[in-house]
């Protein structure tokens, strides 16, 4: 399964890093490939490219704030969380988008 996710929070300071580092944790440990775009208060860091879009299964978004560049994933799978749901359950929003994306 491969996935991408795009995390930020209204300071865009540590819930956006945390909330990828959460994701990129539970993916590992679930074999999964996952690329996180962080949008912080340093502007998108690590940005996903339209060759990972069009190799991902499902994306996985936050929904604190409005996300730049949202329309590269047009016709994509979205998965829509909170900064916090991914700190504090990665593991329970991977499951979740991996079940919609094979369903």
């Amino acid at each position: 399964m491969n996935i991408v996710a795009i995390t930020a929070c209204p300071s865009g300071v540590a819930h956006t890093y945390m909330a990828a580092e959460s994701l990129e944790q539970a993916a590992i440990a679930r074999g999964l490939t996952i690329k996180v775009e962080t949008q912080g208060a340093l502007g998108a860091e690590n940005e996903i490219t339209l060759d990972d879009v069009k190799n991902a299964d499902v994306v996985i978004v936050t929904t604190d704030i409005e996300l730049a560049g949202m329309s590269r994933f047009d016709g994509k799978i979205i998965v829509e969380t909170t900064v916090k749901k991914l700190v504090v359950s990665a593991a329970e929003i991977l499951d979740a988008a991996c079940d919609v994306a094979v369903a």
